[in-house]
């Protein structure tokens, strides 16, 4: 069995992540994962689990609040999931 790396639950189902920054984290479920190694929005401070937004090194969960960051004023940001791109 393994232990998690965020709540400690020793767990025959726990699981391994390797990051690409070569870091191993063991997990006894998604919502761990997600905890320790998803990105956190900027704004809204959700964590972001889909694709979200990257902005010169800073992550939002949305389009929405990469417009209310103060130096992303002014520019061209679309949320393009789901939409048509012609």
């Amino acid at each position: 069995m393994a232990t998690c790396d965020v709540c400690g639950n020793d767990y025959w189902m726990a699981f391994e992540v390797h990051t690409a920054s070569g870091h191993r984290h063991t997990f006894d479920s998604i919502e761990c994962a997600a905890q320790r190694i998803a990105p956190e929005c900027e704004h809204c401070r959700c964590r972001i689990l889909g694709h979200g937004v990257e902005i010169d090194g800073r992550f939002f969960c949305c389009a929405h609040c990469a417009r209310t960051a103060d130096s992303t004023k002014g520019m061209d940001i679309r949320d393009t999931v789901g939409v048509h791109p012609g």
